[in-house]
């Protein structure tokens, strides 16, 4: 299976247990991999027929600023699911680390689904 890798992707969450956390945005660092099959793409040269990482990318960002989890485990189902809705995808690895959650160290989730898990 062939897999297309966002490392890195900036964006911010209102996202924590304590109530101090809800009062603001807090950063988050997201990876994710999404694995798919390339045969079509190899052949065509054409968009329509790869991952567009781009847009999926953005989508990813969007719908953790317009979240509201307490737990990065939540958030992570939540990117899992959001990233199944582009049926070309049958396997999905998320990473998430949220820089401020603690002092010294960075926290961080990682998660791997298959589609036929989910």
């Amino acid at each position: 299976m062939d897999k297309v890798r966002v490392e890195n992707l900036e964006t911010e969450a209102v996202i924590g247990v304590y109530e101090f956390e809800h009062e603001a945005p807090q950063p988050l660092i997201i990876d994710f991999e999404m694995e798919t099959d390339f045969t079509r793409a190899f052949l065509s040269d054409d968009l329509k027929d790869a991952l567009d990482y781009d847009t999926i990318s953005q989508g990813v960002r969007a719908f953790c600023q317009q979240s509201r989890y307490a737990l990065l485990e939540a958030l992570a189902g939540g990117i899992v699911r959001l990233l199944f809705e582009n049926k070309a995808i049958s396997k999905v690895s998320v990473r998430i680390r949220k820089p401020q959650a603690l002092k010294g160290a960075m926290a961080s989730v990682w998660c791997e689904r298959s589609r036929e898990q989910m």
